[in-house]
C-alpha cells in the first residue's frame, strides 16, 4: 500500500529543483492513490514507481552563429517519458524558462493528456532555452537546424513525434523539418504542427483553443446551461487565445480580455471580429510579448502589469503559462461570481487556486482534459501523414469535437461525487491514468 506523504517525500529526494514537476506528480497521486491502492495488479508492478520515472532523458548543446557571426551556445533536451500507449508524443518549448524539470512536468503531463485523446499517443516533452525574442529569422534558421541535427537522432514517425509550443510556431517547424529531411532523407510525420502545403493539418494552430472551448460547452451543458452570452476572460494573445476566442464567439459567447507580461486589455465590445482575430496574429508574430497595441488600435483600455482575472466574467480561461493564476486570482474570480474555470495552459493554476474552485464546487476543467485538443489534431495529422491524404477543415474540426466531448464524458465517469459536484480534476487523472496503467500491465516489466 502507498501512503501519499511519504511517496511524495522519496520522489523529490530524487528529483531536487524541479518543483513544477513535484507538483505535476502529487496532483495526479491525490486523485489514484486510492485506484492504486485498490488494485493488487497496479501494486504489485510498483505503476507509481514506474510512471513518475522517465523511460530516458536527452540533453545536448547547440551551437550556432548569430548575424554578427558570433557562436552561440544553448541547451537542448528531449524528455521520452512514457509509450505504453503509442510513440513519444508532445511539444517544443523555446524559451529561456526552459529547464529540465520544465519539461519533465509538462511531459508528465502529456502522458495522461494524450491517453484521454485516446488516440495512440505516449507521453514527451523537449525544447531548449533559446529565446527567439528579438532574433532574425536567419538567426532562428540557424539555430533550428542545429537543434534539429542532434533531436533527429532520437525520434522518428514510430519512435518520438514532437510539434510546437510556446516560441515554436510553423515557422520553426518549418525550419527543423527542413534539416530532418537533408540529414534522413525522408519525407515522413516526425513533426506535427507542420504547413499546410508541406504535411499539415487543417485547423491545427487553432485546435488547442478550440478544443478548450468545445469542452467548455460540455461542461456547461453539464450543468443544465449554455455558452450562449457568457462573458470570457482569457490570458495570452497567441494561438491558443487566438483559436479560443475565434470558436468562442462561433458558439455565442464573448470573450472580453486577453493579455501579455506587460497587462491586458479589456474589449467590451468583444474580440469578435476578423478584423480583431488577424490581429492578434499580427501581435504573435511579432515576438514582442505585449498586447498595449490592441488597446491603442481599437480604442479598448489598457491595465498596465495586472493580470485579467480581476474583470466580472462567468468564465475564466488561462491560456497563457503554468501556475498563471493563483489564490489571489482565484478569489477575485470567486468573489466577483465566475461560474466556471476552464485551465487551457498546461498546469495554468496553482495547486492553492485548483483548491479554491473545487472547494468552492465551481466547476474546473485541468489543462490535461481542456487543452487535448491540439495533440489530439497533432494525432490526427500522424493518421493523414500515415495515409498519405489530407482531410477537410470541417472533417477535422468534427472529429475534434468528438474527441472533446468523449474526454468530458471520461472525466464525469470518472469523477462525479456522491453530491453530484464534478471533481473534474479528479476524473480527468483517473481515466487518463488507468488507460496507460493497464497498458503498462499488459506488456510487462
Amino acid at each position: 500500500m502507498y501512503n501519499q506523504k511519504e511517496f511524495m517525500s522519496d520522489l523529490e529526494m530524487r528529483n531536487i529543483g524541479e518543483p513544477e514537476f513535484i507538483q505535476a506528480v502529487s496532483e495526479v497521486l491525490e486523485s489514484v492513490i486510492d485506484v492504486v491502492n485498490n488494485d493488487p495488479e497496479y501494486l504489485d508492478a510498483r505503476i507509481l514507481e514506474r510512471i513518475t520515472e522517465p523511460d530516458r532523458v536527452f540533453m545536448f548543446k547547440v551551437e550556432w552563429e548569430n548575424d554578427d557571426a558570433e557562436v552561440q551556445v544553448n541547451k537542448g533536451y528531449r524528455v521520452q517519458f512514457n509509450n505504453s500507449i503509442g510513440p513519444y508524443k508532445g511539444g517544443l518549448r523555446f524559451h529561456p524558462s526552459v529547464t529540465l524539470g520544465t519539461l519533465k512536468f509538462l511531459g508528465f503531463e502529456q502522458i495522461f493528456k494524450n491517453s484521454l485523446t485516446t488516440l495512440p499517443m505516449g507521453g514527451g516533452k523537449g525544447g531548449s532555452d533559446f529565446n527567439p525574442k528579438g532574433k532574425s529569422d536567419t538567426e532562428i534558421m540557424r539555430f533550428c537546424r542545429s537543434f534539429m541535427t542532434e533531436l533527429q537522432k532520437y525520434i522518428g514517425p514510430e519512435t518520438d513525434v514532437p510539434a510546437g509550443d510556446i516560441g515554436v510556431g510553423s515557422r520553426e517547424i518549418g525550419y527543423m523539418y527542413g534539416q530532418y529531411k537533408r540529414l534522413r532523407g525522408e519525407n515522413t510525420g516526425v513533426l506535427t504542427g507542420k504547413g499546410r502545403n508541406w504535411g499539415g493539418s487543417l485547423i491545427r494552430p487553432e485546435a488547442t483553443g478550440f478544443g478548450a472551448i468545445y469542452f467548455a460547452d460540455e461542461v456547461v451543458k453539464a450543468h443544465n446551461d449554455s455558452l450562449k452570452d457568457k462573458l470570457l476572460s482569457v490570458s495570452g494573445f497567441g494561438n491558443v487565445a487566438w483559436g479560443a476566442c475565434i470558436k468562442a464567439t462561433e458558439l455565442g459567447a464573448k470573450v472580453i480580455t486577453i493579455s501579455g507580461p506587460d497587462g491586458y486589455i479589456h474589449d467590451k465590445d468583444g474580440i469578435s471580429t476578423q478584423e480583431k482575430w488577424d490581429y492578434m496574429l499580427e501581435l504573435r508574430a511579432s515576438n514582442n510579448d505585449v498586447v498595449k497595441p490592441y488597446a491603442e488600435k481599437f480604442g479598448v483600455p489598457f491595465f498596465e502589469g495586472k493580470k485579467p482575472w480581476e474583470v466580472k466574467v462567468d468564465i475564466a480561461v488561462p491560456c497563457a503559462f503554468q501556475n498563471e493564476l493563483n489564490e489571489d486570482d482565484a478569489d477575485a474570480l470567486i468573489k466577483s461570481g465566475v461560474k466556471y474555470i476552464i485551465e487551457t495552459s498546461n498546469m495554468g493554476c496553482t495547486t492553492e487556486a485548483v483548491n479554491k474552485f473545487i472547494a468552492g464546487k465551481i466547476p474546473f476543467g485541468p489543462g490535461k482534459a481542456a487543452n487535448a485538443g491540439g495533440v489530439a489534431v497533432s494525432g490526427l495529422e500522424m493518421s493523414q501523414n500515415s495515409m498519405k491524404y489530407s482531410w477537410a477543415s470541417e472533417d477535422v474540426d468534427d472529429k475534434l469535437g468528438r474527441i472533446m466531448k468523449d474526454i468530458h464524458s471520461a472525466c464525469v465517469t470518472e469523477g462525479t461525487q456522491s453530491d453530484g459536484y464534478i471533481n473534474y480534476v479528479k476524473g480527468a487523472n483517473i481515466a487518463g491514468f488507468r488507460k496507460v496503467a493497464d497498458a503498462m500491465l499488459d506488456l510487462g516489466y
